[in-house]
């Protein structure tokens, strides 16, 4: 198909051109990251679900202390804050577990950068649905089952750094409205319609909207 050579061709071209103008940034974010708290720069996280459900372990800067994932599911102490996160679509604000520097990099989506290796990988794509926890894509189809046959439409493309949701409000967007927003990116997608998402993500970046 004449779209998905061309997106694979922008998402190589475009991953490459990142990767040259952010590798200093890159080094600057892993001496922040080492300085501020004890742990690896990449966080052990579950692998999340890609393109026709296949599972793959998606990279990126920690922003939150080492074990957030677990310890948020396991900790006595955090047992309220998960039922808190599965109520809220999977998001938290104010999150206990986010580092000083994780807040700054979340606010601004620096800790995505990473993604590039993922689309070097062709597991992601420049632009795309939002790559999902197993856990959290199960949980949150029982809490809405109409969201079933947006997830089913989703599960189509690869997953993107960027997307049509993240440029409309980011994380102040419900699971319910952000799968039936990726589900219709995913059944009109075009070059044109992912270019104009791209130029949209700077934007989105720089104002933080939505950022948790």
């Amino acid at each position: 198909m004449l779209y998905d050579v061309t997106k694979r061709a922008i998402d190589l071209m475009m991953a490459t051109t990142l990767l040259v103008i952010f590798s200093p940034l890159f080094v600057f974010i892993i001496i922040l990251i080492k300085l501020d708290s004890p742990g690896s720069v990449f966080p052990e996280t579950p692998e999340r679900v890609g393109k026709h459900g296949k599972l793959f372990h998606m990279y990126k800067f920690r922003s939150m202390v080492t074990d957030a994932h677990e310890l948020l599911r396991t900790d006595p102490k955090f047992r309220r804050l998960y039922k808190r996160y599965k109520k809220n679509s999977y998001k938290l604000k104010d999150d206990p577990r986010i580092t000083r520097v994780g807040r700054l990099l979340r606010r601004f989506s620096l800790d995505e950068l990473p993604q590039i290796i993922n689309i070097f990988k062709g597991e992601m794509s420049l632009v795309g649905p939002r790559a999902y926890y197993p856990d959290e894509l199960e949980q949150q189809q029982k809490v809405y089952p109409k969201s079933k046959k947006y997830v089913k439409q989703l599960l189509k493309a690869k997953p993107g750094i960027t997307g049509f949701w993240q440029v409309q409000g980011r994380s102040e967007i419900n699971f319910d409205k952000r799968v039936r927003m990726d589900a219709t990116y995913v059944s009109r997608r075009s070059i044109v319609e992912d270019v104009t998402i791209i130029l949209r993500t700077p934007w989105a970046m720089i104002s933080g909207k939505g950022a948790l």
